[in-house]
């Protein structure tokens, strides 16, 4: 796992390198720099190539005049354009600023009357890159400044960000005004909370990390506030399968899912158990929809829940589970309610609640905590909204504040799906699950993941492991069907299932050859 730092844990992290450690700030901006300009010019597709540095009057700004000595030495046309004047600059960007003047850099200071040029210079390079604003940002950015980002977002498929995006708030990925579209984002020594969420991933592109010449081991010093998921962790948790393995102990799990009209739901929770590894799988639901389940399962068994004695029949149906899966599909009628309630508050074992099981515990987080952490929420950023008694906007504008009070509120293990999935259990940092692609925004895709954590669950004594292994199977699986097909639309959620065995293979695989 790599550490996710806050804004306030990167400037922790810099006073401990400079007065502890006693590294040099001028230092750390050099190495900094230096970092982010190997990385551009490693992005670059021909040489020399004409780049322009649109540089703040702080340090993201020194920054950036590093990276503009940097790529000249390496003999690209590089032109810095400082948005302001150089008599705001002062400390090590002033230090970067003389640097860069001082070897003959090309240097024009901007305001209001040089929109023009600003344009005419972005729209000529070949690289821009976005030196304005760093992790510091905690105000709004209007008028010219904003007009500035305004600009370099035209050319955002040539941007590189230094540190964060211009206009996003590193801590929540919140926008600050207008917020940059980044091709690429260099980030310094860490991965930042706001670089971890929906909005941050899409504004800031594929991230690198590039190291400030200090050990990794100074974190520690400072602590982390997420943890980022990597392949060799998922393969870790992975238990082999034993040469006696037999599918009673593979894990057996139920998934109290469907209703008529929405039996594809549980037969995808159903499929998405089995590709990951379940050994039996029965779906338990309502006699109308099972009638309809009896025509099309396969591997799949099926069970009926008494309407009349719905607690009662379930409590059979859910005897030797390892592992139950609740609300894909299921309804949102009083008798669904009822099987919700059994399986969350009153059945003794593992379980995942999805889907309509979220609808019918909304405003209910505290009644969860009797289930005393055996139980692992799924909820979208709508769904997250109805459970905190607040707004789809709120969720996404504090993702990490968002599973922070649900998984407080309810004692649960909390999985908010999203670009960036993000995993919260009680006492631990929430985990970021790094995989996963746009293709996978296709009805069902929420059912599968349901089961293939069911299946995880089964075999996985920590709930929140078991959710860390899911959602990265989950998405890698995507990854692999849009490898395969280059596209980034037409998936369909059947075939992310069926895709979970190849996940598998990837992850566990010795080569370890797949970028994930």
């Amino acid at each position: 796992m790599k550490p996710v730092l806050s804004r306030e844990q990167i400037r922790l992290l810099d006073r401990h390198a400079i007065d502890v450690c006693k590294v040099p700030s001028l230092v750390l901006m050099e190495n900094a720099g230096r970092g982010a300009a190997d990385v551009i010019e490693s992005l670059l597709t021909k040489t020399p190539s004409r780049i322009v540095v649109v540089a703040g009057p702080g340090n993201n700004g020194g920054d950036g005049f590093v990276v503009a000595r940097r790529l000249a030495l390496h003999g690209h046309a590089v032109r810095v354009l400082l948005a302001g004047s150089a008599d705001r600059l002062k400390g090590d960007a002033l230090a970067n600023h003389d640097a860069w003047v001082g070897v003959g850099g090309l240097l024009q200071s901007i305001g209001e009357p040089e929109l023009g040029m600003l344009r005419a210079e972005v729209a000529a390079a070949d690289v821009v890159v976005d030196a304005l604003f760093g992790t510091g940002l905690d105000r709004e950015i209007t008028g010219f400044l904003a007009t500035v980002i305004g600009v370099m977002d035209a050319a955002h498929e040539r941007v590189v960000a230094l540190d964060m995006p211009s206009g996003m708030d590193a801590n929540t990925g919140r926008p600050h005004g207008p917020v940059l579209r980044a091709r690429d984002t260099v980030t310094f020594a860490f991965s930042k909370l706001g670089l971890e969420t929906s909005v941050g991933a899409e504004r800031a592109g594929r991230v690198t990390v590039a190291d400030i010449g200090v050990p990794d081991s100074l974190q520690h010093a400072v602590g982390a506030s997420a943890q980022l998921l990597e392949r060799a962790d998922v393969a870790s948790w992975l238990p082999p399968r034993l040469l006696a393995t037999h599918k009673g102990a593979a894990g057996r799990v139920v998934c109290v899912a469907g209703s008529a009209g929405k039996t594809g739901a549980a037969l995808l929770a159903a499929r998405g158990a089995l590709r990951a590894g379940a050994g039996l799988v029965t779906i338990a639901t309502f006699p109308d929809a099972a009638a309809a389940l009896d025509q099309r399962v396969l591997e799949e068994m099926t069970a009926r829940i008494d309407p009349n004695r719905v607690e009662e029949s379930l409590e059979a149906l859910l005897d030797g589970a390892a592992a139950v899966v609740v609300g894909p599909g299921l309804g949102h009628d009083a008798l669904a309610r009822r099987a919700v309630d059994h399986v969350a508050l009153k059945f003794d074992g593992r379980a995942v609640v999805d889907a309509d099981g979220l609808t019918h515990l909304a405003g209910r987080l505290a009644e969860l905590r009797r289930a005393k952490g055996r139980l692992v929420l799924t909820p979208h950023p709508g769904e997250m909204a109805r459970l905190l008694g607040t707004s789809t906007e709120d969720v996404e504008g504090d993702r990490f504040g968002a599973i922070a009070r649900a998984v407080k509120e309810s004692g649960a293990t909390v999985l908010l799906k999203g670009a960036r999935t993000l995993i919260g259990s009680p006492g631990a940092l929430p985990f970021v699950n790094p995989t996963g692609t746009p293709a996978m925004a296709t009805a069902g895709s929420g059912d599968v993941l349901s089961g293939v954590l069911g299946a995880a669950l089964a075999v996985l004594e920590e709930p929140a492991r078991a959710a860390c292994v899911a959602a990265y199977l989950h998405g890698l699986s995507g990854e692999l069907w849009v490898r395969e097909h280059g596209s980034d639309r037409g998936l369909v959620a059947h075939e992310l299932a069926d895709g979970i065995s190849s996940a598998i293979a990837a992850v566990t695989s010795a080569e370890g050859s797949l970028p994930v």
